[in-house]
């Protein structure tokens, strides 16, 4: 079934609400794009695609109990440091498989490069800057702050999520404003560090 030009927008919107969400914890954004199908919530069919196991049982348990294990395990100090090493490329496989599925229907190539490059692109972008705020956390608390900064990702993940499936078009504003302080602020630091010392 093809996408129009709305539902194209739309699907892309979503994707990228739910890549960045990937990006704070990785099977919490597709067990809930699972459970959205399966209580009839998305319009698109994944019947007869590579996505149609989404919408299936097995996938909802075996990604609810992964989405339950990742944010328990993620309130242990340093062994969520540990976890950061699996989770930064699951991430961007989150990342791109969530939008890859929203836009089912569109032209293959778009699909996928699109997915590739805006979802797993913000899902990696959104984790290394988790890795590398934990990181800090751990060297200067030892580890104390940890389980609260777990707590501000889950938090984060699931109202991405929410905003995504209920108001894409929020999500995808949102990652831009986002984005162009995270740039305006890289921008100025990078002045400041070419300015000669007097």
């Amino acid at each position: 079934m093809e996408i129009d030009a709305a539902g194209l927008v739309l699907g892309a919107s979503t994707g990228i609400g739910l890549a960045a969400a990937s990006g704070f914890r990785v099977f919490l954004p597709p067990f809930l794009l699972s459970l959205w199908f399966r209580l009839g919530l998305m319009d698109l069919n994944l019947e007869g695609s590579d996505f149609e196991l989404l919408t299936s049982d097995m996938a909802l348990i075996v990604m609810g109990s992964a989405s339950l294990i990742e944010i328990l395990a993620y309130k242990v100090p340093f062994l969520d440091n540990a976890l950061d090493t699996v989770a930064t490329p699951l991430a961007g496989l989150a990342g791109a498989s969530v939008v890859a599925v929203t836009l089912q229907g569109s032209d293959p190539v778009f699909q996928w490069a699109f997915a590739i490059i805006a979802g797993g692109g913000t899902s990696i972008g959104i984790q290394t800057a988790t890795v590398t705020g934990r990181g800090f956390l751990s060297a200067v608390s030892l580890g104390a702050a940890n389980p609260v900064f777990s707590m501000v990702e889950d938090i984060m993940s699931l109202f991405l999520i929410l905003i995504a499936l209920l108001a894409p078009f929020l999500a995808l504003i949102g990652i831009f404003i986002a984005s162009g302080v995270l740039l305006s602020r890289k921008i100025r630091q990078l002045e400041v560090e070419k300015e000669p010392n007097h």
